[in-house]
């Protein structure tokens, strides 16, 4: 599979991942090699496992924090919602400058698939944190539970936004 970037720069599939080939040139313009660089805009199940240990990385030792706790008890609703709604956002624009900026009209279902998986993976893995913290009390108080997942899962988003793009 090969697709044209530019006429130098071409997208070819190697190891069973795209990249892209960019022609190395010296001052007279001849190529004298070439540099692969990852193009990402497939998500992987090795990007799932980034994305969560990324994720973990900031959810757990905030999870730990009486603050996330006490303020996952006083904060309205409505500005739980702001901040998983700013937490998207941040997200969405990362993903999309980082990786789909160039390939947006071609890849646009895998790009809106990331955006959903960071944050959901996010999600989880705060839930689960606090869960085994005895911190998330799904079955006595779920709304209380989901506040603080929340929470805890803005960090942790962003965590796992800069984990995915280390490669």
């Amino acid at each position: 599979m090969a697709e044209t970037q530019n006429p130098k720069t071409t997208i070819k599939r190697i190891g069973g991942y795209l990249q892209r080939i960019v022609p190395i040139t010296d001052t007279t313009g001849k190529v004298v090699g070439h540099a692969l660089k990852p193009f990402m805009v497939e998500l992987h199940p090795r990007d799932l496992w980034q994305i969560l240990v990324g994720a973990s990385v900031l959810a757990l030792p905030i999870s730990l924090t009486e603050e996330v706790w006490t303020l996952g008890s006083e904060l309205p609703l409505v500005n739980i919602v702001l901040l998983s709604a700013l937490s998207l956002f941040i997200i969405a624009n990362f993903i999309y400058f980082n990786f789909y900026r160039f390939h947006f009209r071609e890849h646009s279902l895998k790009y809106l698939l990331r955006v959903i998986a960071t944050y959901v993976l996010a999600l989880f893995t705060a839930a689960l944190f606090l869960t085994l913290f005895g911190k998330a009390p799904w079955a006595n108080d779920w709304l209380l539970a989901l506040k603080r997942s929340i929470l805890v899962a803005f960090p942790a988003s962003m965590s796992a936004m800069i984990s995915d793009v280390i490669k």
